[in-house]
């Protein structure tokens, strides 16, 4: 197959045609003056239209091999959540404050993270450790394609450093784990209402030391799957039980749709779903530094940026691994 057809090809594969509709029906929504009514639409939306005048921009200039190869990524982005926004979670692995102080500086990566790439992420759940960091917490991350870029981080991050908690400055080793869902506007998965278990409490800080005045957090556990969701961002217990219901149903139905996939596909291989035995990635802050996906291989030595949420090259370089991945099964 010549360029010419390999580009013929990719055009099909990445409906550029369709993509061209879309974004001058964007366009054309933009020049309404109800469009900039509520911003948090209108800045995902703004988000969307950027990236299709990127990918058509690119697609129209590629000449090379490297340029259509390049391109090829965006095949990647198929699943029906990926171009969401996303919920993802952090808790802590055991080993008391050590592993809390590392689930923290996870949450401060991906609110960095976000921050570079102009999403709009709010904090709707926070554990915080006895000592220091935080036992758990859930970021809801919105904008276009959150989830697809930040599906790659759900699993187990585990750090290597001397602890800053240990007077004989010994090496630590600590284990987080990161979950992602997307935000579903449609809702599938059909739940009964004897399967969740309800409590209400008080939003607490260190100690136990009340934040609210009012019983306004929300924990919903779903019985038959034992998965826990909590908010407490919101003022009202009724809005933090419909933002914790949200999640949850976005998780059931991601469970659900994994279960499918892994018995379509049982003669490809299963997908690996986020598990305590599933590392992705380790960071190394002494005696050397460095940051690797054990997944795709990629590594880095620049810690520092990584963890204040520059995750553009390991994103990538799963994106990559998933693509050669996808290419071989096929």
């Amino acid at each position: 197959m010549d360029l010419t057809e390999k580009k013929a090809e990719l055009a099909r594969l990445l409906h550029i045609e369709a993509k061209k509709v879309s974004l001058a029906h964007i366009e054309q929504q933009m020049l309404e003056p109800s469009f900039w009514a509520d911003h948090e639409v209108a800045a995902k939306v703004s988000q969307e239209l950027k990236h299709l005048q990127t990918i058509i921009s690119q697609f129209e200039r590629a000449e090379t091999e490297d340029e259509i190869e390049a391109l090829e990524t965006e095949l990647v982005f198929n699943g029906p959540h990926d171009n969401a926004s996303a919920f993802l979670s952090v808790h802590a692995g055991s080993g008391g404050t050590e592993a809390q102080d590392w689930a923290e500086m996870l949450l401060r990566m991906y609110l960095r993270f976000s921050e570079k790439n102009d999403y709009q992420a709010t904090v709707l759940d926070k554990t915080l450790g006895e000592e220091a960091g935080i036992k758990s917490a859930t970021l809801q991350i919105k904008g276009f394609r959150a989830f697809g870029r930040l599906n790659g981080e759900s699993g187990v991050h585990r750090l290597v450093r001397i602890s800053p908690f240990d007077s004989d400055k010994a090496r630590h080793t600590s284990f987080a784990l990161v979950e992602v869902v997307p935000e579903v506007e449609k809702i599938e998965y059909a739940i009964k209402p004897d399967d969740l278990k309800i409590d209400v409490f008080r939003a607490g800080g260190h100690g136990g030391q009340g934040v609210n005045t009012t019983d306004s957090a929300v924990r919903i556990t779903h019985l038959p799957t034992k998965i826990v969701v909590t908010c407490q961002n919101e003022r009202s217990q009724l809005q933090n039980k419909a933002q914790a219901m949200k999640i949850l149903m976005a998780k059931l139905q991601l469970l659900d749709e994994e279960k499918r996939l892994a018995e379509e596909q049982k003669h490809k291989g299963e997908p690996v779903l986020a598990s305590w035995g599933n590392q992705i990635r380790s960071y190394v802050l002494q005696p050397y530094q460095l940051v690797k996906d054990t997944r795709s291989g990629y590594e880095t030595a620049a810690v520092d940026r990584v963890l204040d949420g520059d995750l553009d090259q390991l994103i990538n370089s799963y994106v990559k691994y998933l693509l050669k991945t996808k290419k071989q099964q096929n």
